[in-house]
């Protein structure tokens, strides 16, 4: 069955819990596809300040209490 036990960052889970597509994402913050991938796949890959705030920006929009220690350990 296709997405069974993929691997997801704590932002990938925190996306799917609220039901929002990574495609809603990438049109909010404009990054492009692999970058918004790789942010809610790979657990080793941390975003720039600038992308963060992009993604934190978008996010406020569902949850405005939302913090990047939500997502990533910096």
């Amino acid at each position: 069955m296709f997405g069974l036990g993929k691997r997801r960052t704590k932002l990938g889970k925190w996306i799917d819990k609220r039901g929002i597509s990574q495609s809603w994402i990438r049109e909010k913050t404009g990054l492009n596809k692999n970058t918004v991938g790789d942010l809610v796949n790979d657990t080793d890959r941390s975003p720039t300040q600038s992308t963060m705030k992009k993604i934190l920006n978008a996010l406020r929009e569902i949850d405005p209490n939302v913090k990047s220690d939500d997502f990533w350990d910096m």
